[in-house]
């Protein structure tokens, strides 16, 4: 089991750090949370949206599949404190109907966890990005999209 801890955040509130160097491919983290159909985790993501334009919530619901969301809203769930990065240490890994956060390359103690979370060009200036890096393309949009957008 990966050593990590939770702890206030230089990119959003509550972020995860490592207690100790990873190698890269660890897995980190499982994404957990009530598993819900897809109109069910469509419906929650809107509400959650709506709540986190007005700096109320935050976005928890994540696709499993076609059928499927996690819904990951739930105080067992200590993966959703995984921020967002423009250049991110960790990558998602869905697999046999699990979420996983694993390392993209080694990660050294101390450092905070972060993954790209892909939100899709649609109203997208809703969601600032402050990660900090080089490379921060301003919002919290998917790597496919930034292209598509003129900033």
């Amino acid at each position: 089991m990966v050593d990590y801890e939770l702890r206030s955040s230089g990119i959003h509130g509550t972020g995860i750090f490592a207690k100790n160097d990873i190698k890269k491919g660890t897995k980190i983290v499982e994404y957990l949370g009530e598993k819900v159909t897809k109109e069910e985790g469509t419906h929650r993501e809107q509400a959650q949206l709506k709540k986190a334009k007005h700096g109320a919530g935050q976005v928890y619901v994540f696709e499993l599949d076609d059928e499927w969301d996690i819904d990951g809203d739930v105080e067992y769930n200590d993966a959703r404190f995984i921020n967002n990065s423009c250049d991110p240490n960790c990558k998602v890994i869905i697999k046999e109907g699990h979420i996983w956060i694993v390392t993209k390359r080694d990660i050294k103690a101390g450092e905070e966890l972060s993954y790209d979370y892909g939100f899709d060009d649609e109203d997208y200036k809703d969601f600032p990005c402050k990660c900090g890096a080089k490379n921060c393309f301003g919002f919290m949009v998917g790597e496919e999209y930034r292209r598509k957008i003129v900033k």
